[in-house]
């Protein structure tokens, strides 16, 4: 058996012992990285380490520690509360802000996960407070982002553009862009009309200075997803606790105040330490988009800055640091890397290329390309894949702009996994939930994407361009 096919099968083994036994699965993908590292391909520990995703690590860290303390001092509050005001009170409209949002700062030159660091948070506390299904609320924030990330000027499309410069391949920056955006816009449609978005509608505006209400009973304990679906639940009771819904026999209660929210009587008034929070979060997004800084050391130092001058406020900010999140993102990340240093993706790759088919060949691709991006980075497998089907590509049975449009898609719109650098921090975001239920719910819906959204665009922009 070949080294490869071995890191494959071990990758599997530890999925299924990780959902068989409730082990965190970044903690098995690290001994499973020495063992296929040390035993199997000959790694040495610093070859194993290079595929430490460090930044994501310092990211997930420092964004989970700013928003910490902004939760502490109220400021997540003041900005639902300003965001229930922006809309009327149309509860129902702010997940389409949040989509708008993120794709907005994709589309204007903000990396991926820079725009869902700044706006998952936000968009997950506000998901808590007026009992919105957190998957709806983070699946729309990532779709948004993915949706405005290929635009001419953005990075995700100066990357795939110049690659197909590059590899002199007929390109259209256009209809790259337009295919992410229709794609993400359809998918962020049928979220919201499954994961209760219509009932959210029919709920109406919620008066603007009092506490929100939850959807009744009968629009609420209804699983949406294999595993516990997350639909509306009160504010404040983690998903599969209390009476939430649970195992989807439970019922639900009208909407109260999160527990660990601020006890301040106003949360509508600015106070100082909420001003400096929101400086430091306009100072996160100017730094990370008008000067190309790094989100989380830029978040890690506005943390800081504001523990020293609010301590009270931030005492227990790092105790509420994602650290199983970022165990278990890291852990699977750094087996990602060892198989790409062994060469295991590439020999994936190659040999879908080699088959004699182009029609299967492209749909293979597409396949490979989501897969592999639900692990590991978006950019670097689209580098990796357009090279790769340039050979049956050369041949004009299959349109390059239609197959360059199916792998960009394919290879982004799977990044709602947990597993991934924007499906992570949609998980290390979202307070007052069940984080291994939450987690669940993520591999499940990203396994929805990853196995239907490459065969509707292959079929959509590949095949009318065939012969």
């Amino acid at each position: 058996m070949s080294a490869e096919l071995i890191s494959i099968l071990v990758l599997v083994v530890v999925f299924v012992i990780a959902t068989t036994r409730s082990i965190n699965m970044g903690a098995l993908a690290f001994a499973a990285a020495f063992g296929v590292g040390e035993l199997v391909a000959d790694l040495n520990a610093d070859e194993i380490f290079a595929g430490f995703p460090g930044d994501l690590f310092v990211v997930l860290v420092g964004v989970t520690y700013l928003f910490a303390i902004a939760r502490a001092n109220g400021t997540t509050d003041w900005l639902v509360h300003a965001s229930i005001r922006l809309v009327r009170g149309r509860v129902a409209l702010i997940p389409w802000v949040m989509f708008v949002l993120t794709g907005a700062l994709t589309a204007i030159g903000a990396v991926s996960p820079a725009a869902v660091a700044i706006v998952a948070p936000i968009a997950l506390s506000f998901a808590a407070r007026y009992g919105i299904s957190p998957l709806l609320m983070g699946a729309m924030v990532v779709h948004g982002a993915q949706g405005g990330g290929f635009s001419p000027i953005s990075i995700y499309g100066s990357i795939v553009n110049g690659i197909v410069e590059r590899e002199n391949l007929p390109g259209n920056e256009i209809a790259l862009f337009l295919a992410s955006l229709i794609a993400n816009l359809v998918i962020a449609g049928v979220v919201f009309v499954l994961f209760g978005g219509l009932k959210l509608w029919a709920q109406g505006a919620v008066p603007l200075d009092e506490p929100s209400k939850g959807p009744s009973k009968d629009a609420s304990d209804k699983d949406d997803l294999p595993e516990g679906g997350s639909g509306p639940r009160p504010a404040g009771t983690a998903a599969g606790t209390g009476t939430g819904s649970g195992s989807g026999s439970g019922t639900n209660t009208a909407v109260a105040t999160r527990p660990d929210a601020p006890t301040t009587p106003d949360t509508t008034r600015l106070t100082p330490a909420r001003i400096a929070t929101l400086t430091s979060l306009v100072a996160l997004v100017v730094a990370v988009l008008a000067f190309d800084l790094d989100a989380g050391l830029t978040a890690i130092t506005l943390a800081v800055v504001l523990s020293t001058a609010w301590p009270e406020d931030s005492r227990n900010a790092v105790g509420q640091i994602a650290w199983s999140t970022v165990l278990l993102i890291c852990g699977v990340l750094t087996y990602v890397g060892v198989l790409d240093e062994m060469g295991t993706i590439t020999w994936a790759g190659e040999g879908v290329s080699d088959i004699g088919v182009p029609l299967l060949a492209a749909v293979l691709l597409c396949y490979i390309g989501a897969i592999v991006s639900a692990f590991a980075s978006s950019v670097g497998i689209m580098g990796a894949l357009i090279p790769l089907a340039v050979p049956f590509l050369a041949q004009g049975e299959i349109g390059a702009i239609g197959m360059v449009c199916a792998l960009a898609v394919s290879a982004t719109v799977v990044d709602v996994s947990p597993f991934s650098t924007n499906g992570a921090l949609v998980l290390a975001a979202a307070p007052d939930v069940d984080r291994e239920r939450f987690f669940r719910q993520l591999m499940v819906y990203g396994g929805i994407v990853v196995a239907v959204v490459p065969a509707v665009v292959w079929l959509a922009l590949v095949v009318p361009n065939w012969g």
